[in-house]
């Protein structure tokens, strides 16, 4: 049987395809004798697999191989298949290429000879193509040429027609041929043509010049028949002239006719709109606002510039109060007699707006002027931003300037202008601080005597230092750049911080006496910062300041330089955070040091006088019925009296808030202390503990039951601890033994799914809150009932 097998193998490894157990291999003669070794190994295990181990399954050897036979042969039956179908698929796909070839052969020859007939009409044809090239260049030359003649043709009949209306006095139909001839520029923009541009520019400028100044010496005779400009205010109406019907007419088409010449006007004027720096750019003036505002430049000039005693720097009052005058003065005639002209032109133009920016633009030259001359006097600098400001404030309030144009707070945003602002701010109020400390009445308060104006019980250096915040405020509200707005904000957050710091300072040197009222006054006063800073940091305006940090911080990442953290960012962008975040967590932190110090310095004092009470014979005291009444215990006055001092004494001298604070603080560490030194220090019979329950529910809480309904919440040791020491005797023998149970084991304190040591054994925390006993662990009432001295049998 081996042998049959072996020599079935041998058949199998010579055949060509193998039967699907047999693997494939694709090594080099070499190997054939590791494989030999591979496929006799794998002939065994097919035939283990197959067979098994039990010899009876010997019989079923001829039905395997049979089955291998024939296996074999149907694999060889596809091999011969496979080999007598190619060769007609080879021979096919042969006689496709050869066929392929021959196409390509053909295509290559017809190519070649298209090649070379194209190479020699090319050559033939290139003569007629370069005469028809120069042919084509002559022809666009001709072109061009005569457009330029056609151009310069139209100018010329423009410029006759514009001659002769001008002589006849038909002033609309040469405005129309200036308008069409500025149209005419408007297109040659882009053209290439320098000197024909230059042409049209200079005739279209001499023709304008020529219709304004002739308009213009009409409106101007014409404004002097109605008395224009008004230089001070009218003390009574002017009587109308005889021709009114005829001024008002001819009012009418002088205005119409220099509206019309706006477009030519804005085209070919060459007075620079924005050459003063830091002015950003606005619309061009209307041409009769500018007829109109001359004589009123003549006189600003005559008396602000050159050497007139008006000229002074150190009165900037005087041109910006004229200026505002001069609005005030002229701004019903521009109602009443140019705005109902403007509006039946159609121009989109405000009449009183365009008479301020006219004259807005003296003191914006003026105010250019003079501004570097007084970077190196702070005291004239100030001045004129202090005038400059409420000269804003007037222009935007009481003439309604809008405030999309530039006033004059523009001018003083240039960098070295900006930054001399900075440093005098900075200067000043340092300057304001140190006199405000050093003053007399620093730490007082102003309203004491007032208790339902002085809540806060601020101290006048803290409400002075405020105040001059708020005027800083006030003074960078108006400005029309968010940067320069941020970098006050910056300076006010740092004066913030330099006011902290000094407060820590003179804190520091009153830490030896807490108690005393300068320390309560700078308590208050950091209090007091803190609570308006908060305040501020609801406003509206400084939740625009917080957008615009946000918006800057990431146009400035953009550039590569994040001036914020995602997460300052983050917080600031979803308001959660706010700009004096951090300063408000430092003051915070000083009011907390400070509170803290407070209370420390208090209960010294408090135990102190407790000695006496914390050693009271609490064993031996009578018990409850012993006693006709129940009275303080004479070692717990001085105690009590100095609590009540120290209360009374915080609450005159400390805010609602901080008072509160302090209070609840006290009532904390009270509870502690006498939690710890008295109740854990001592052990009490029956007396003692009702004693000690006296004392704390009638004379203790009451004292601070004056700042709140339920006093006893705040010493929820000492309540409780009274409640374990004055139970009965029964009552406390069985809590006793429950505890002890619970702590040995046989009741688990951790009870969980309601599983109980025995059955309906209540758990240790329900035994000790049906006493009342919340706050107190287990453990610590078996401790405060092992200080019970009266237990049977002892």
């Amino acid at each position: 049987m081996d042998a049959a097998v072996t020599q079935d193998d041998g058949k199998m490894q010579k055949s060509t395809n193998k039967p699907n157990f047999v693997p494939e291999t694709n090594e080099d003669p070499a190997s054939e004798s590791g494989h030999d070794e591979t496929h006799h190994d794998f002939v065994l295990d097919f035939v283990q697999k197959e067979l098994g181990g039990d010899l009876k399954s010997l019989k079923n050897v001829a039905e395997l191989l049979e089955k291998v036979r024939a296996e074999k042969e149907m694999l060889e039956e596809q091999v011969l298949s496979a080999s007598s179908a190619s060769p007609l698929k080879v021979s096919a796909a042969l006689d496709a290429a050869e066929e392929a070839q021959a196409t390509m052969t053909s295509l290559l020859k017809r190519q070649a000879v298209l090649s070379k007939g194209l190479d020699q009409h090319l050559q033939e044809a290139e003569p007629w193509v370069d005469e028809l090239c120069q042919n084509i260049d002559h022809v666009d030359t001709m072109e061009r040429s005569m457009r330029y003649m056609q151009c310069l043709q139209h100018i010329e009949e423009l410029s006759d027609r514009i001659q002769q209306c001008l002589m006849t006095n038909s002033v609309w139909e040469a405005i129309d041929s200036v308008a069409d001839m500025a149209t005419l520029d408007a297109g040659l923009q882009a053209s290439l043509c320098r000197h024909l541009q230059g042409f049209l520019r200079a005739t279209l400028r001499f023709w304008h010049k020529i219709i304004k100044d002739r308009l213009a010496s009409d409106f101007e005779e014409l404004l002097t028949l109605l008395h224009w400009p008004s230089i001070s205010p009218p003390m009574q109406p002017l009587a109308p002239p005889a021709n009114a019907q005829e001024i008002s007419s001819q009012l009418d088409l002088l205005v119409s006719q220099l509206m019309a010449l706006q477009t030519s006007d804005d085209l070919i004027s060459e007075k620079a709109l924005t050459t003063l720096p830091g002015v950003p750019q606005a619309p061009p003036l209307s041409l009769p606002v500018q007829v109109m505002v001359l004589p009123l430049t003549k006189r600003f000039r005559y008396h602000f510039t050159g050497h007139r005693t008006t000229n002074s720097l150190g009165k900037p009052e005087w041109y910006l109060t004229q200026i505002l005058m001069w609005m005030g003065n002229n701004s019903a005639f521009m109602d009443d007699r140019i705005q109902p002209i403007l509006d039946r032109t159609g121009a989109n133009v405000n009449a009183r707006v365009e008479l301020c920016r006219g004259l807005l633009s003296l003191a914006q030259e003026k105010l250019s002027h003079d501004l570097p001359r007084l970077l190196y006097d702070d005291t004239l600098f100030c001045h004129l931003v202090d005038e400059v400001l409420q000269f804003e404030k007037e222009l935007r309030s009481t003439h309604a300037y809008p405030p999309a144009l530039p006033g004059l707070l523009h001018i003083p945003l240039e960098d070295a202008t900006l930054q001399k602002w900075l440093t005098v701010e900075r200067k000043m109020a340092l300057e304001k601080v140190d006199a405000m400390l050093s003053g007399e009445g620093a730490w007082s308060c102003q309203y004491r005597d007032i208790s339902d104006v002085d809540e806060l019980k601020a101290p006048d250096c803290a409400e002075t230092f405020m105040t001059l915040l708020l005027v800083i405020t006030d003074r960078y509200r108006a400005l029309p750049c968010s940067r320069a707005q941020l970098k006050f904000l910056d300076l006010q957050r740092e004066l913030v911080d330099d006011f902290r710091i000094r407060l820590t300072q003179v804190m520091k040197e009153e830490s030896r006496s807490p108690l005393s009222p300068r320390y309560s006054a700078i308590l208050n006063a950091a209090n007091y910062i803190s609570t308006v800073l908060a305040d501020w940091a609801d406003n509206v305006f400084f939740l625009q300041l917080q957008q615009a940090v946000v918006s800057l911080g990431e146009v400035e990442a953009e550039g590569g330089r994040p001036v914020l953290g995602p997460m300052e960012a983050g917080r600031l962008a979803s308001l959660e955070g706010s700009l004096f975040e951090s300063l408000l967590a430092l003051l915070d932190r000083l009011r907390g040091d400070m509170i803290g110090r407070l209370l420390d310095t208090v209960m010294k004092d408090v135990r102190e006088k407790a000695q006496l009470y914390r050693q009271d014979r609490w064993l031996s005291l009578p018990s409850q019925c012993d006693q006709a009444t129940m009275s303080l215990s004479s070692s717990a006055c001085p105690m009590m009296l100095c609590v009540r001092d120290h209360l009374l004494t915080l609450q005159q001298r400390l805010c609602g808030p901080l008072f509160q604070t302090a209070w609840q603080g006290l009532a904390d560490r009270l509870n502690s202390f006498l939690y710890q030194d008295v109740v854990l220090y001592n052990h009490f019979n029956e007396g003692g503990a009702a004693q000690l329950q006296f004392d704390m529910t009638r004379n203790l809480f009451p004292l601070f039951g004056h700042y709140c309904k339920r006093p006893e919440n705040f010493f929820k040791h000492v309540k409780e601890a009274c409640i374990v020491l004055s139970l009965s005797i029964g009552s406390a023998l069985l809590l006793r033994d429950l505890l002890r149970d619970a702590l040995e084991g046989r009741v688990s304190l951790d009870r969980e799914g309601g599983a109980t040591g025995g059955a309906g054994a209540p758990s240790p925390e329900q035994a000790l809150n049906e006493l009342g006993v919340y706050r107190l662990a287990p453990g610590d009432v078996l401790i405060l009932l092992n200080l019970r001295a009266s237990w049977p049998g002892q």
